[in-house]
């Protein structure tokens, strides 16, 4: 067992003994006390040194824990705290914390909406009460939107997740004219652009389904849930977005941005791969790796006429395309005004 979970079963072990207004307790008491505990909890012989037992004390005495229990040692050998009515799992809380704890309410209370928090409303409303949080407006706003389809499907895919059970999708993608049950194996839920996706073990090999694309979701108690040991960091670390390819690899992707508009994807990196090759008067010149996706191509087109690709030539020419056929759908005369 870690340090860590020792120490917590002695500071709670001392925080009983220090409280009982009906037993006298000296300093081998506290230690036999707290060996008991330990021996309880693990199982077997564990015996907490003196010195131990004087630190946790110290401990719990000063502010580093934020404690600063009011033990007293009376009649020169017997522990106690000299306030009754003191616990280390009641501590007070300064104007400071009641502050910080108060913002901290009001950036989860933009959580709430969302079915997956909604026990969590209740929650809140006691921190609210229990801390005596003033109403007031936010200072912090999360982009979301409420009425994206698939979010009520949150809750069980979270839960399948967590308790690793498979489950069987009746999904229809964008391109299928009809849909398919596909059973899946979820691994993690991933938000990107205000859409929510699903990223499932499936068929051998991961997929990404997005949520607004299911019909409906029933576990699958009969078959095995496979668990792949996902790492998200790792299997997004090549992509923009939320969209991978398992065989393509990652290319050096070169693109200029007009003096302006650069220093906007200076401070905000389209990929943490991101650096500067050139700087020159009209503009700046990037470079990331990543692989070619969808989300790669809307970033580069959301930039319009201030970013040019100028590299993989595969890339140059997909955005050259979609610029054609952007322009395509207005009239001459209308550009013509806008000029």
């Amino acid at each position: 067992m870690s340090s860590n979970k020792n120490a917590l079963i002695r500071y709670k072990t001392l925080d009983k003994c220090l409280k009982n207004k009906y037993k006298k307790y000296t300093l081998e008491d506290l230690i036999d006390e707290c060996s008991e505990a330990l021996y309880e909890f693990e199982g077997k012989e564990s015996f907490v040194s003196k010195r131990t037992v004087q630190l946790d004390l110290q401990n719990m005495r000063s502010e580093k824990f934020g404690y600063e229990a009011p033990i007293e040692v009376y009649e020169r050998k017997y522990y106690r705290y000299s306030d009754p009515e003191y616990s280390i799992h009641q501590i007070s809380v300064n104007e400071n914390d009641l502050k910080t704890m108060n913002n901290a309410i009001q950036i989860l209370k933009q959580f709430k909406d969302f079915s997956m928090f909604k026990e969590m409303n209740g929650v809140i409303q006691k921190l609210e009460d229990s801390i005596h949080s003033t109403k007031q407006k936010s200072i912090i706003h999360l982009d979301k939107n409420e009425r994206l389809k698939g979010l009520e499907y949150i809750d069980v895919l979270y839960s399948s997740i967590l308790n690793k059970k498979v489950l069987k999708i009746d999904y229809k993608s964008f391109k299928a004219r009809e849909a398919q049950i596909m059973t899946v194996h979820p691994q993690l839920l991933k938000e990107y652009n205000n859409r929510w996706f699903l990223i499932c073990w499936c068929k051998n090999s991961m997929m990404n389904l997005a949520l607004d694309r299911m019909i409906e979701i029933h576990v699958d108690e009969k078959t095995d849930y496979i668990d792949r040991d996902f790492d998200a960091d790792r299997y997004f670390g090549e992509v923009i977005g939320a969209t991978v390819s398992e065989t393509q690899r990652p290319q050096n992707v070169i693109f200029k941005v007009d003096r302006k508009h650069a220093p906007y994807v200076i401070t905000k990196p389209f990929h943490h791969s991101q650096i500067i090759e050139k700087e020159e008067d009209d503009g700046v010149t990037f470079k990331i790796c990543v692989q070619l996706n969808f989300e790669l191509e809307r970033m580069i087109l959301g930039m319009g006429e201030f970013l040019t690709v100028l590299a993989p030539r595969k890339l140059k020419q997909r955005i050259a395309k979609s610029l054609r056929q952007a322009s395509a759908n207005y009239n001459p005369d209308i550009i013509k005004d806008a000029e």
